[in-house]
């Protein structure tokens, strides 16, 4: 080798496929957990079915719902569940909590269409559900593709019906039309944005009548018949009803050489599923480890079951308080002294459209974990632009176990932008950095993702609940 290439080899930050000089047992590891992932994926379409998932495989390691609990010590594992659509899990550390705690946090929503509040109407002789969409889409991607229902229906007696159809094979499905392209002269005109309009999402349901002349809207009300039949519910019923509609195909591999996930909802259930279990492989660790997964993220973290919320906060203070070393100001202390990974997806570099990113600071799909010092857009609104103390303390902890990692930035400074919750942890006075996978097609009814990635996150994850 000559000088200059052991020079090159020595300063220069090499950007390598993760894929290359892999052993046949290493990827043996990684196609076995993406299976469990896809598994994950195709029962966990909602984040109300995410958090039940999730509840089952932490009471299947050990974890004990903390209102269940009088007293905590180090190695007790614990969760709460709020309102069944965000959840916080804590293995407590052998340090001192008052010297922080280190916290992973996902969220388990992802872009979707809800169910209007009075969603059911006919229209020449067919049945439809008027729909809203629920984060940031691209709405022409939802048409003409099989949908499903999920979620609950909530009687006023408060009985809980739980809905999902569509994804049995035997089911039947759900679609939103479009225009053939021979009428579609003037939809054709409109911007790539109001190719669709938001009032066109309108999901075909039925077109029987119900067998009486004397009525009207028979369609309707063969509908609302089978529903009645099936759930016992009637058309006010729809006023305290959580219905989302997904997309109905399974998450698959990917590829010839099944190297990728193509999945609804990777964004950001990807990153739920890798800290979660990287939660479930930590054992008595020296720094509290807690994984939390919030809800809302795709539109803003508010409510009571997103990020912005205190229910955080107050399970954090439930640990103080039955470890027994709860005080004033001590909530603000433990979180000063604590270190997070925002754990979110990152926008991969297309090939195809390549114009959007900075090639020398966009994330690759195959070459690891992404971090993701600053988010934000134009000028770095709205991120909390990790400190570099920080980032080279993570750094540590990645290279001294050898996981592949790259540091990227989403888009070109001028294009756009986004946002995660590590704004929110930051404000809390914790150090946070961005740390997901980079997808292709974010945001889109099948998003893309490298298999070695997700298996990157899992390792990372752990290391980072260990250091």
């Amino acid at each position: 080798m000559s000088e200059g290439k052991e020079l090159q080899k020595k300063l220069f930050n090499e950007k390598k496929n993760g894929w290359e000089n892999l052993s046949s047992e290493t990827k043996r590891e990684i196609y076995n957990y993406c299976d469990s992932y896809m598994n994950f994926l195709n029962n966990g379409k909602t984040e109300r079915e995410i958090i039940k998932e999730s509840k089952y495989i932490a009471d299947c390691n050990g974890f004990t719902d903390i209102k269940n609990v009088e007293y905590l010590k180090p190695g007790d594992k614990v969760y709460y569940i709020n309102r069944e659509k965000s959840m916080y899990l804590a293995v407590i550390g052998y340090d001192s909590i008052e010297n922080g705690i280190n916290v992973i946090g996902a969220h388990a929503d992802s872009p979707r269409l809800d169910l209007k509040p009075n969603p059911l109407y006919e229209d020449d002789g067919f049945a439809f559900f008027k729909t809203q969409y629920y984060g940031g889409i691209k709405k022409y991607q939802w048409t003409t593709i099989p949908l499903a229902i999920h979620g609950v229906i909530v009687k006023k007696n408060g009985e809980k019906i739980e809905v999902n159809i569509g994804e049995d094979d035997k089911d039947p499905v759900f679609v939103i039309t479009d225009l053939l392209p021979h009428l579609a002269q003037e939809q054709m005109k409109r911007s790539l944005a109001e190719g669709v309009k938001g009032e066109e999402l309108n999901l075909l349901i039925g077109s029987i009548p119900y067998n009486d002349s004397d009525v009207s809207e028979k369609v309707k009300l063969n509908i609302l018949n089978m529903l009645n039949q099936k759930y016992g519910i009637t058309e006010v019923d729809f006023l305290s009803a959580e219905l989302e509609i997904v997309p109905a195909f399974k998450a698959r591999s990917l590829g010839l050489d099944s190297s990728m996930v193509a999945a609804y909802g990777q964004d950001d259930k990807i990153c739920v599923y890798t800290s979660l279990t990287a939660l479930m492989n930590i054992q008595d660790p020296k720094t509290t480890a807690v994984c939390l997964i919030s809800d809302k993220e795709e539109i803003g973290s508010m409510g009571n079951t997103g990020m912005e919320s205190h229910v955080f906060d107050t399970f954090i203070s439930e640990i103080l308080n039955k470890l027994g070393v709860n005080r004033p100001n001590l909530l603000d202390k433990v979180f000063c002294n604590s270190k997070m990974l925002s754990a979110d997806v990152d926008a991969g570099l297309d090939p195809t459209f390549v114009s959007v990113a900075e090639k020398n600071n966009a994330s690759y799909l195959g070459r690891g974990i992404g971090l993701n010092k600053y988010t934000g857009g134009r000028g770095k609104s709205g991120s909390s632009d990790a400190n570099a103390e920080f980032v080279a303390w993570v750094r540590n902890i990645l290279e001294r176990n050898d996981i592949k990692y790259q540091i990227a930035e989403l888009g070109k400074v001028d294009i756009g932008g986004g946002g995660t919750i590590a704004y929110i942890l930051a404000n809390k006075g914790m150090d946070v950095i961005d740390c997901g996978v980079p997808v292709l097609s974010m945001h889109a009814p099948y998003e893309v993702t490298s298999k070695f990635d997700v298996y990157s996150a899992f390792t990372a994850y752990k290391a980072f609940f260990r250091a």
